[in-house]
Order: C-alpha cells, then sequence, then structure tokens
C-alpha cells in the first residue's frame, strides 16, 4: 500500500450501502479495507468474507481486506488502525430500522452514537481525521417546507434512528469547532433502492424488510403474500408516503464524489450534504412502477400508519451538484429494473 491517501477504511461495508460504495471505490483504485459485525450480512460456512464482498471482488477483480468487528468493541478498532493507515474512514456501521428503534432505543443508540464515538476517539489517537459519514433525511424530522435544504433546521426527529443521526452530526459539528484539522462530510440520504445492474449485489434485508422497494420485490417473487401499505390518509396526491428514492448506484458514486472532494480541495470543518434524487414519488407509484419493470401484479393492503412515519419527504440536491460536481442520474423505472434483476437471480438473497 505505497500511495497511503488510497487506503479508506469502510465500516459496515458489507451491508447494503457498505457493499456497493465499496465496488465503487474499488474500481476508482482505492484499497479497502472493510469492516463489519455481520448483524445485516451473509456470510457462508466456511468463507473468510460475506457473501457480497466476495461478489464485489468478482465484479472488479480486486481483493478487499475484510475484518470482523464491531464497533462498541474500541480495543478492536484501536487494533485495526494499528496495523493499517488511513486517508479516510467511511462510516456506514449503523442500526437503521425505524420501526425498530422505537422499540429497542438503547441499542440504537449504543451502536449509533456510543459505536461511532469509539471509531472517532480511535481515529484521533491516529491522527486520521478524514470522515465520510452515513446520515439520514430522518434528522429534519417533520419538514416545515420541501424540499429539504441543508441550511434547514434539523432535531425534531420523530423517532430514536432519526435522534441517533442527528445527535451525532452535533457531536461532529462540536468535535470540528474545537479542532479546525477535522474534515467531516455528513450525507443525509434520502431513501436507497435499486441494486448493481449486473443483479450480483443488491439489498438482501435480515428478516422481514423494513423499507419498501425490497418488501414489493419480496412480494414479487412469491416469498410475501402481499404489502402492507402505511396508511393512505397522509396529505399527498394519492394519500399515501410521498419519498425521495434515490438508486444505490447514484448513492454509492455520492460518496466516492465525496471522497474525492476530500483529496483534491481538503475542506475542514462539517458539511452536510443532502444525497436525493430531487423527486418525491408515493408507495403506489413505486407500486405501478416496480408492476411495469416485473410484469408482474403486486397485491397490497392499506393498513393504519406506522408511528414515527411522515407525509412527505425529498431532497434539494444542488449542494451536491456545486460542491461534489454529483446528480442523481437513475429515475424510478431504473430502480425498479435493478431492484427486480436481483430478486429474480436472488430470490433468498446472498444465502442461495
Amino acid at each position: 500500500m505505497a500511495d497511503e491517501t488510497r487506503n479508506i477504511l469502510v465500516t459496515g461495508g458489507a451491508g447494503y450501502i457498505g457493499s456497493h460504495t465499496v465496488l465503487e471505490l474499488l474500481n476508482a483504485d482505492f484499497q479497502v479495507v472493510v469492516i463489519d459485525n455481520l448483524s445485516n450480512a451473509f456470510q457462508g460456512k466456511g468463507s473468510e468474507k460475506p457473501e457480497c464482498i466476495l461478489r464485489v471482488e468478482k465484479l472488479t477483480n480486486k481483493q478487499v481486506i475484510f475484518i470482523n468487528c464491531d464497533i462498541t468493541n474500541k480495543q478492536a478498532i484501536s487494533d485495526i488502525f494499528k496495523k493499517y493507515k488511513f486517508f479516510c474512514v467511511i462510516h456506514f456501521a449503523a442500526l437503521k430500522a425505524v420501526g425498530e428503534s422505537c422499540t429497542i432505543p438503547l441499542e440504537y443508540y449504543k451502536v449509533n452514537v456510543g459505536g461511532t464515538l469509539n471509531l472517532l476517539e480511535v481515529m484521533r489517537e491516529n491522527n486520521v481525521k478524514r470522515f465520510i459519514y452515513s446520515s439520514s433525511a430522518t434528522v429534519y424530522g417533520v419538514p416545515e417546507k420541501l424540499p429539504l435544504t441543508e441550511d434547514m433546521k434539523t432535531g425534531d426527529c420523530t423517532n430514536p434512528y432519526g435522534k441517533t443521526k442527528f445527535m451525532m452530526e452535533e457531536i461532529l459539528k462540536d468535535l470540528c469547532n474545537s479542532d479546525k484539522t477535522w474534515s467531516v462530510i455528513s450525507l443525509r440520504y434520502f431513501n436507497p433502492v435499486g441494486g448493481h445492474p449486473s443483479g450480483e449485489i443488491g439489498e438482501d434485508p435480515n428478516g422481514i424488510p423494513n423499507n419498501l422497494m425490497p418488501f414489493i420485490a419480496q412480494v414479487s417473487v412469491g416469498k410475501r403474500e402481499f404489502l402492507s401499505v402505511y396508511g393512505n390518509d397522509y396529505d399527498t396526491p394519492d394519500g399515501t408516503g410521498v419519498r425521495d428514492y434515490i438508486h444505490i448506484m447514484d448513492l454509492a458514486s455520492g460518496h466516492m464524489k465525496a471522497l474525492i472532494y476530500q483529496k483534491t480541495k481538503n475542506p475542514t470543518g462539517f458539511q452536510a450534504i443532502n444525497l436525493g434524487s430531487g423527486n418525491g414519488y408515493s408507495v403506489l407509484e413505486v407500486i405501478n412502477a416496480f408492476e411495469k419493470a416485473s410484469g408482474k401484479k403486486i397485491p397490497y393492503k392499506i393498513v393504519e400508519r406506522r408511528p414515527g412515519d411522515i407525509a412527505s419527504s425529498y431532497a434539494d440536491a444542488k449542494l451536491a451538484k456545486q460542491l461534489l460536481d454529483w446528480v442523481a442520474v437513475k429515475n424510478i423505472d431504473d430502480m425498479c429494473a435493478d431492484t427486480w434483476r436481483w430478486q429474480q437471480k436472488n430470490p433468498n438473497g446472498f444465502s442461495n
């Protein structure tokens, strides 16, 4: 590893967003060390690496260093930093289900706040001060107006998951104010969907999916009987929740662009950036688009609203264009086509 500016640590790199970003990093000739505790990843018996990482290696013809490590174990993180030198850390490792966070909040604070603090302390001890943080549009809470821009108020979060992301952003701001040599980019994602165009990697949630698109996909292959649509009485055109869906490959390229921005422009301080398509699609619109892509009928039932859900949320992504030269290029049809391809090829996810 001669050029140290090419060494990247990716936490949670065997997860959905992490694995697609690792693929982009390898394609751009970065050296990647992935740590993951496999809480949301499948590893075959006798295999040294999770299945998604093996597939990423196959698609890119490059190698990944994989370490099974939990970010709540500070000593384990410290050992990794003693062994490898990193230019930047891209931090995905987190618990991320909105509904679940309302039932087990302590676990969410422990991992998403406590685990991230462990990571930051080890980074500081090793003088690694470039950090790309996986944040979320949930930090905006209930939007006062749309589209959402980065300068809007954050913190009025409707669930513990969103609060953990908001708290970490506040901590990162304080860190950057206290030490001007840190460079932190907090990427506020909207709703990532889709998969790699090859159909080799995609979203493989453990248990019942918490998100709309993988649930629709599982209904389409007969794995689930029907889709529950949570509420049809929202103040939206068809009464169902409206969200900004972003193709996973666009999201992965956003991380790539953030890293290149840190490498070339050497910014310091804290910078929040929305990554979204800027378009809102309702649940029913997504169902229609998926039916079109798959040629399958998606049976659904309207059920009660979920606690913590809001009517509409979509991004103003102009700042990403301005700072990172990034725009989302894939539309809802691409998202559905790539999700369908992944699901057809891998009806049981990575454990096929």
